[in-house]
């Protein structure tokens, strides 16, 4: 297994490597809405806001493994304010992706989340090469 941690990604916010990648497959930690570079600065605010950096993130690590977007298979998202939220997010996420390559997808609420956020996603990629 090869563990990666990404100098342009933001700063970890717990003990984790940003992936870790097996055989083809790469597992990316949940990334949250922070700016790299800037771990103490305000949120953005709003579920919108905070999805579109959220997801900023993860193609931030993808990029610093050679994928991106279209290489993810599965995301796992939670929301801290699901009743409120979950329709928004999905216009947002959504946004991210093609219609017709949008990954398998687990949405989940939650009571709280790392430095206040409200929205967190992980993914799982796979790489090219090794289909």
């Amino acid at each position: 297994m090869l563990f990666h941690n990404i100098s342009d990604a933001p700063e970890h916010v717990a003990p984790f490597s940003h992936a870790v990648e097996a055989e083809g497959w790469v597992i990316l930690t949940g990334q949250m809405p922070t700016v790299a570079g800037a771990p103490d600065a305000a949120l953005p605010e709003g579920i919108a806001a905070q999805t579109r950096q959220v997801i900023e993130n993860l193609q931030t690590v993808l990029a610093g493994l050679g994928l991106d977007l279209s290489d993810v298979a599965q995301c796992r998202c939670f929301l801290t304010e699901f009743e409120r939220d979950y329709a928004l997010f999905n216009d947002t996420y959504k946004s991210f992706f093609p219609e017709d390559r949008l990954p398998a997808r687990t949405t989940v609420g939650v009571t709280a989340l790392a430095v206040g956020a409200l929205v967190e996603i992980d993914c799982v990629a796979r790489r090219r090469s090794s289909l």
